[in-house]
């Protein structure tokens, strides 16, 4: 069976051009996912300092679902992108068809669970009755719309998973602008649209992920042919959905760590008043924003990883992750002096008080200088579920967030305050920045040694006969 043009790129182009060129598009694309936070976040401040205090504490929880969601799409991304780098697409759109089915199930029972549980789950996070109306505005809606969200997002992993990553940018970034233009309209009201406040902004959400869930189905089905319409039986849905859990379900609990250690952080900052909330909220933003490159490269890295790990080419695995290392590092340090420059405008932009302003100020001048190690546990972590390893990656995700940096946030928060929690949080990632390349070079050299080595793959063109297991 002879190999997609992409997947052929894969496997051997030059390791630099061919992550970049995978790279870019997600770069836009991601940068207008985000924009979905960004955006949602700009014009609920224009509501007041307690609407965007609201909308802090939906963030550990909206996040959880989005995990889920994102541990899927790695697992979905592995088993895949490893199928077809050892040349076995049959079983390939099988997973794809299942992947799709499995995660809305997953997704919809989270977003039942969470629309039941919501306001116990908010008041144990230390938000008071004045700010629970206006957080039940936003939630309600979202968990309606939430299995809106998961589809798109698995379907972009079966087609970065191939080596296409450009049509999954144009579906993020076709949302994301969907979003920014509803978001004013619903909020605000226009003409005859009422003004909807916090449900306008979680509506216009939704519409956006509805738009996102057409078009990836006709891309998958109808124009690419990558997956059935069904899996093609029960029992291959039930075969296929292991092999899918076996990764994401790992992948899924490293990443709702994330939002699980932010909600210790938020009921920290939340000692120190609404204000503080609210700062902290929109620090914990624009920080998904500045972290475009390494969000990409997290997306990008893992197809690449898997192919050719399937293809038993580890040397072209092991550069790859340090190619990735060196860009996140360098592009982050930028990304840093980009921010205090532009301080002011985003204190403008997002604060309407002078204590929230000064909060913003310092998560600002004092997060982002860990954002470039804290980018590259990020990609170790990636790395080591393409490789297959989702159990390593969650104990690395385990051991950066409760055994650094809550704790030595918490820490500083009792030696520093607010400045000294923010510091805590850097050294906490520095920490972990060194001890995850340590982990995952001696990950990919027991591979080296215990995988067993494919045949080599033919060149483009050429018919490609292995044996496989």
């Amino acid at each position: 069976m002879s190999q997609s043009k992409p997947a052929r790129a894969l496997l051997h182009d030059p390791i630099g051009k061919t992550l970049w060129s995978m790279t870019w598009p997600m770069m836009l694309g991601v940068a207008t996912l985000i924009s979905f936070n960004v955006v949602d976040t700009f014009f609920i401040s224009l509501l007041g300092t307690e609407a965007l205090a609201a909308i802090g504490f939906t963030f550990p929880v909206t996040f959880t679902v989005i995990s889920l969601t994102i541990g899927l799409g790695i697992g979905t991304s592995a088993v895949i992108a490893r199928k077809l780098g050892a040349d076995n697409e049959k079983e390939a759109r099988y997973c794809g068809s299942s992947a799709l089915y499995l995660s809305a199930l997953l997704v919809g029972f989270l977003s039942l669970l969470g629309f039941i549980f919501a306001r116990p789950v908010f008041s144990m996070m230390g938000a008071g009755d004045d700010l629970m109306p206006l957080i039940m505005q936003y939630m309600n809606i979202w968990f309606l719309g939430a299995v809106m969200l998961v589809i798109p997002m698995i379907g972009n992993s079966i087609l970065r998973a191939s080596g296409d990553t450009k049509t999954p940018s144009i579906i993020m970034a076709l949302g994301g602008l969907m979003n920014a233009v509803l978001d004013p309209i619903l909020i605000f009201g226009l003409g005859p649209v009422p003004a909807m406040g916090m449900q306008g902004a979680a509506l216009a959400s939704v519409l956006a992920w509805g738009v996102g869930f057409v078009l990836i189905i006709y891309w998958l089905v109808v124009k690419r042919g990558l997956i059935d319409p069904l899996p093609p039986s029960v029992a291959e849905f039930v075969r296929s959905s292991r092999k899918l859990l076996a990764i994401g379900l790992p992948a899924a609990g490293a990443n709702m760590l994330t939002p699980l250690a932010m909600g210790v952080l938020t009921a920290i900052v939340a000692t120190y008043g609404a204000a503080a909330v609210a700062g902290f909220g929109a620090g914990i933003r624009l920080e998904s924003l500045a972290s475009i490159v390494i969000l990409a490269l997290s997306m990008s890295l893992p197809p690449f990883i898997s192919q050719n790990f399937g293809a038993g080419r580890m040397q072209r695995v092991a550069g790859a992750y340090k190619t990735a290392l060196v860009f996140v590092l360098v592009s982050q340090a930028l990304i840093y002096v980009l921010l205090i420059a532009l301080l002011p405008l985003i204190q403008h932009a997002f604060a309407r008080e002078d204590e929230v302003a000064r909060v913003l100020a310092l998560f600002i001048w004092i997060m982002p200088l860990g954002y470039g190690v804290q980018g590259c546990i990020i990609i170790s972590n990636s790395a080591l579920n393409a490789l297959h390893q989702p159990l390593h990656a969650l104990l690395l995700s385990i051991a950066r967030l409760f055994v650094f940096f809550v704790p030595l946030s918490y820490l500083g928060s009792h030696l520093g305050g607010l400045p000294g929690l923010f510091i805590g949080g850097v050294v906490a990632n520095l920490i972990t920045a060194l001890l995850s390349y340590r982990w995952f070079m001696k990950m990919l050299a027991k591979q080296e040694q215990n995988e067993p080595q494919h045949e080599a793959v033919h060149p483009p063109g050429a018919e490609s006969h292995r044996v496989h297991k």
